[in-house]
């Protein structure tokens, strides 16, 4: 069986196989934007539930210590080093947010 394909044809056929190639691609790359752009909403989700459950932890203690403790450098104790806890978590967290704000896709999406 033989196939004769005239020039017109053949260019056409590279056009459709042109054109569903940049689909594809023009996709992917959608796709990638919508992935990291929910991974980030994720994160600022995800940071504040633990926020909100140290802080209710943390709180927590405090209130029985303060109630139930009559020792002064306990409370004291009980008191300061959540500051402490709160300080190098927070330090830590803004960081890696700046970090991660700062970082950009080299076209092609390789290493190089």
């Amino acid at each position: 069986m033989t196939v004769n394909l005239t020039p017109t044809q053949i260019l056409a056929g590279v056009g459709v196989l042109l054109a569903l190639f940049m689909v594809r691609r023009y996709s992917a790359r959608k796709a990638r934007r919508a992935a990291d752009a929910a991974r980030a909403s994720s994160r600022v989700v995800s940071l504040a539930g633990r926020v909100l459950f140290t802080g209710a932890a943390f709180t927590g203690v405090q209130w029985l210590v303060i109630t139930h403790v009559h020792n002064p450098t306990l409370v004291l104790v009980v008191l300061g080093l959540p500051d402490l806890i709160a300080a190098y978590v927070l330090t830590r967290a803004l960081t890696v947010t700046s970090m991660d704000t700062t970082t950009h896709r080299r076209r092609g999406g390789g290493r190089r």
